[in-house]
């Protein structure tokens, strides 16, 4: 008996490790329809770009926490770099990423404000990824249960929302962006595995992110001083 239930375990386990997933991710809502227009020409500006990176288990969390340095994803001093290139006036600019440390830590707050009152613009971006921890525990129970031989779908929301701030504090724009990304787990799908990743699947999230947003506040001339031309 002990050597049969050996054997149930063995196959199980090997069904396990060889289990594969696939990810796929949603269109942009929101995404800005137009084609882009460069403002060559115009009068530099300075920007301060406040990042805050959220993170929240619906049914879990009570609210959404603010993610730490090491959980913040992969590259993306990378990603905003590169969608930086979408904004063609920005002259100086200057970075800051809040944590929720930053409650008790008075020279932080500290720095924040005064890169505020030297910047001619403030761009706060709020990134936030939210679940169901209901779904993903049902969904684990019943992947486990079946050996991964059923497709069992894990869904993640992305969303960002821009605020655009003149140096005297004013909200000028705001912009929102909403994707989403659906994993599988099957065992079968470990063949197409190496194309739709996850990690690969959320960079292009964020990427999309950025660059449509920093498109549309060229297009749209937002940074612009006393109506520079």
């Amino acid at each position: 008996m002990n050597k049969h239930y050996s054997i149930i375990i063995s196959i199980l386990l090997t069904t396990l490790l060889c289990s594969g997933c696939a990810t796929f991710r949603s269109g942009i809502k929101g995404e800005f329809s137009e084609s882009g227009k460069k403002n060559y020409g115009a009068e530099k500006v300075s920007v301060l770009f406040v990042f805050s990176h959220y993170e929240q288990a619906k049914g879990y969390d009570a609210i959404p926490k603010l993610e730490s340095k090491r959980q913040i994803i992969n590259d993306f001093d990378d990603f905003f770099f590169d969608a930086l290139n979408e904004l063609s006036n920005v002259g100086r600019y200057t970075t800051f990423t809040e944590y929720a440390s930053d409650v008790g830590n008075p020279k932080r707050r500290a720095e924040k404000d005064s890169l505020i009152t030297t910047s001619d613009f403030v761009i706060r971006m709020k990134f936030t990824k939210e679940n169901s921890f209901t779904k993903h525990f049902l969904g684990t129970l019943f992947s486990t249960m079946s050996a991964t031989l059923l497709p069992i779908p894990y869904t993640r929301n992305y969303s960002i929302t821009v605020n655009v701030f003149n140096n005297n504090d004013v909200l000028i724009k705001r912009y929102v962006r909403q994707s989403s990304l659906t994993k599988w787990v099957q065992t079968f799908l470990i063949f197409i595995y190496p194309f739709h990743t996850e990690r690969r699947k959320e960079e292009e999230i964020y990427i999309g992110f950025m660059h449509d947003i920093f498109k549309q506040i060229e297009t749209e001339r937002v940074l612009m001083v006393n109506g520079s031309s």
